[in-house]
């Protein structure tokens, strides 16, 4: 019955760098009040600040400790010249890699907090 990811948290230390820092990747950024939410595709990234983590949370809350991994539309090898051209540093690719439809690409770069963010394609 599980049929995708709709949504997962990521808890930061500084607000305003991580909301710029997703803004600048494409995410279309919302203010909740008590929490933002970053929109993009067909889900979202709730993002909770350290030590005002909204209940119930996970149990073991620690910036920088999330691993992810976003499929791109289009040229991977373009994707990773239009990251660089905005300032993001590729920390590793592009390189072959196996997601859930198979051999894909992937470049890896990482946010304020040291969130690992891998960006795939399959073309």
């Amino acid at each position: 019955m599980i049929k995708k990811i709709d949504h997962f948290v990521i808890t930061t230390k500084n607000i305003s760098k991580t909301l710029d820092f997703y803004g600048r990747l494409g995410f279309h950024v919302k203010d909740c009040g008590t929490r933002y939410e970053l929109y993009a595709g067909d889900f979202k990234i709730n993002v909770h600040i350290f030590s005002k983590e909204l209940s119930p949370h996970a149990l073991n809350i620690k910036s920088g400790s999330s691993d992810v991994c976003f499929e791109i539309s289009g040229n991977i090898d373009l994707y990773k010249t239009q990251l660089e051209a905005k300032g993001f540093n590729i920390e590793l690719g592009v390189v072959k890699r196996t997601g859930v439809k198979g051999e894909m690409n992937s470049i890896y770069i990482r946010d304020f907090d040291g969130n690992l963010i891998e960006f795939c394609s399959y073309e």
